[in-house]
């Protein structure tokens, strides 16, 4: 009962946090910062966290939930092995239980330890086909990740999966929304610089857009420059898109 509970609390926090960002990158250092309190609640220790994503097989730190959690996890983005690009590779959980006594990246563990870090523990998010991420969890003792901790992870990850999945389509709505606003204001600026043309010339649309076109292939700048220029040539008021709601 207690899991469910901690459970229905991290997903009503997650959705506020989709609810209460404006960008991916907000929600990626807010969800570090969470990420790194629900452990420590789990565990019972101080517990930090990095966010790593990976693209097109290469990886780097997005967020953090803290300026050492970011150093902490660029150590392994540097080396390019670890935990973390294990959980990935794998796409399972990754225990590095304590620095001194695992062999597997020798480099990587001295500089873990040299930085106050005894254990990691790397957990996969599937957010996408082309990108995936990673919680990377970073402890200053050893014996933070028992069996028990790593399944109340595993929940938590999916939850977390899941928010990051609906953060980056919505992130990805608001750009390509916002490429389309641009591109009509653009537009917009085109034609009327086009208009200006015609009643300075006396010529059709055609005319006028040949000659737009002519003097921004000789400017070598590009059209909506040239129509921007025509347009403070007759105005100082900024020239911008109006929508009808």
């Amino acid at each position: 009962m207690a899991n469910n509970y901690v459970g229905d609390a991290a997903a009503r926090h997650l959705q506020d946090l989709l609810l209460g960002t404006e960008n991916v990158d907000d929600f990626l250092n807010r969800l570090a910062e969470f990420s790194a309190a629900t452990l420590s609640h789990m565990t019972g220790a101080a517990v930090e966290c990095g966010v790593t994503l990976q693209r097109r097989k290469r990886t780097m730190t997005v967020a953090g939930s803290s300026p050492r959690a970011v150093v902490l996890d660029r150590i392994e983005q540097s080396l390019g092995n670890g935990p973390c690009i294990e959980a990935l590779r794998t796409k399972d959980m990754v225990l590095l239980a304590d620095v001194d006594t695992d062999h597997r990246w020798p480099e990587y563990q001295r500089q873990l330890a040299a930085n106050g870090c005894r254990s990691t523990l790397g957990v996969p998010l599937e957010i996408g086909q082309d990108a995936a991420a990673a919680l990377n969890f970073f402890a200053a003792d050893t014996g933070v990740y028992t069996e028990a901790t790593i399944a109340e992870a595993a929940g938590f990850a999916d939850l977390a999966g899941r928010a990051l999945r609906l953060a980056v389509r919505i992130g990805t709505a608001q750009s390509r929304a916002e490429d389309m606003q641009a591109a009509m204001e653009h537009r917009t600026s085109i034609d009327l610089a086009c208009g200006v043309v015609m009643a300075q010339n006396r010529c059709s649309q055609e005319e006028a857009m040949a000659i737009l076109t002519r003097v921004s292939s000789n400017r070598n700048q590009k059209l909506r420059e040239v129509a921007a220029e025509v347009l403070r040539n007759l105005t100082s008021v900024e020239v911008r898109t109006h929508f009808d709601v």
